[in-house]
């Protein structure tokens, strides 16, 4: 059996840090031959002298860091900002993984299903602002997308083998993020480093405090709709505080099914890159005596109404959710340079939200074009 190629866009973050964990396990089945990273360049050195890709993206400081150690010269250097789509259509790449975060995902994700690859995205954002045109565009190249996000990745797991035209609707399980049981009067108390305490998934900031808002669990809705074709009203969220069930899918004749799996990345990441095989992950197998129970309860919209703004930008559709992740996008990154009180991250977005007048069924340049304009607006705000 030859080995996959793999491309990891952004290697230096958590999902591409456990993906190489996994790579590392199955060295006779996969093989690194591209890594993208911005500013990590000591990890990024790490990963290369242990991987030895072909290809390594970076950016201009980047290049000028590796410039000076002798190993530009044993690796193809390329620019992260301008090569990402280069890079992805390769021929030797088999799959990609979009670990990067941000719509700077978009391009690269594109360009890969466009070349027929297996696309793994753990990146939301690029399928909420341009889902529809990814998943056609996949269809239309025999491109594969099999999900890393574990909640997506526990939908597409449970459809196997299943006929869609049975399927009622899908159960999005939510941890509830760190302001889970935190009266909504207190949440401005909590500094941003209390805010990136996950009670049970080691994350990146900004996904972590879209985690806190319930904004990641909106996000994941409408990244539903595009990954399985769904209607809003066929996808609910329900808070599950012990994360052990990822998500679950109801079907007409009243059976549900559901994935589970401890709380490690490892897992859904193994499944994208092995599918439809199944492997020895070398992870502790679940222990339901250990669990003793599972508890589910209803989301408080009004505690956390960026998950009720995700709603309804999902029914709204057209350039809404390019412009509710760019204007998440900045103000998140405002509150992360404390800049912005965490309650104001909604208002900031609902208010460009509502300035917007979405086209229907856009193009990628309208798509870009909203995603520029909540940008400018949000800044705006965020600065005036």
């Amino acid at each position: 059996m030859r080995a996959k190629n793999i491309v990891i866009l952004g290697s230096t973050g958590s999902i591409g840090i456990n993906t190489l964990k996994v790579i590392e396990r199955y060295p006779d089945r996969f093989k690194v031959v591209g890594l993208t990273a911005y500013n990590n360049f000591k990890l990024l050195e790490k990963q290369l002298k242990r991987f030895h890709p072909s290809h390594v993206a970076l950016s201009q400081k980047g290049q000028d860091y590796f410039s000076g150690n002798g190993l530009a010269r044993r690796v193809n250097i390329m620019d992260v900002e301008r090569d990402l789509e280069e890079l992805v259509s390769l021929k030797e790449v088999d799959i990609v993984v979009v670990a990067m975060r941000g719509s700077a995902a978009l391009k690269p994700f594109l360009k890969a299903v466009r070349c027929g690859k297996r696309v793994a995205p753990a990146n939301k954002e690029a399928l909420v602002v341009a889902g529809d045109i990814l998943m056609k565009e996949a269809a239309r190249h025999g491109a594969q997308v099999i999900p890393i996000d574990s909640e997506q990745s526990a939908i597409f797991q449970c459809l196997q083998g299943q006929n869609r035209n049975e399927l009622k609707k899908v159960y999005l399980t939510a941890s509830g993020g760190t302001l889970r049981d935190i009266p909504k009067a207190r949440f401005d108390k909590f500094s941003v480093p209390d805010i990136l305490r996950h009670p049970t998934w080691k994350m990146g900031a900004k996904i972590t405090v879209d985690s806190a808002m319930l904004m990641n669990k909106g996000f994941e809705i409408i990244e539903a709709l595009r990954l399985f074709d769904l209607s809003v009203d066929q996808v609910e969220v329900v808070l599950h505080p012990e994360s052990i069930i990822h998500s679950m899918v109801a079907f007409k004749d009243g059976s549900v099914m559901a994935q589970l799996g401890l709380t490690d990345m490892r897992l859904p990441i193994q499944y994208a890159l092995t599918y439809p095989q199944r492997l020895e992950s070398g992870l502790r197998p679940l222990d339901f005596i250990e669990l003793k129970q599972l508890t589910f309860r209803k989301p408080d919209v009004k505690k956390f109404p960026s998950l009720a703004l995700a709603i309804h930008v999902a029914r709204k559709g057209g350039t809404l959710p390019a412009v509710l992740n760019a204007a998440d996008e900045e103000a998140v990154e405002a509150f992360l340079e404390r800049k912005l009180k965490f309650t104001q991250i909604y208002k900031v977005v609902e208010k460009i939200v509502l300035r917007h007048r979405p086209q229907a069924h856009p193009d990628l340049d309208a798509i870009m074009k909203a995603d520029q304009w909540a940008r400018e607006e949000a800044r705006k705000i965020i600065y005036k």
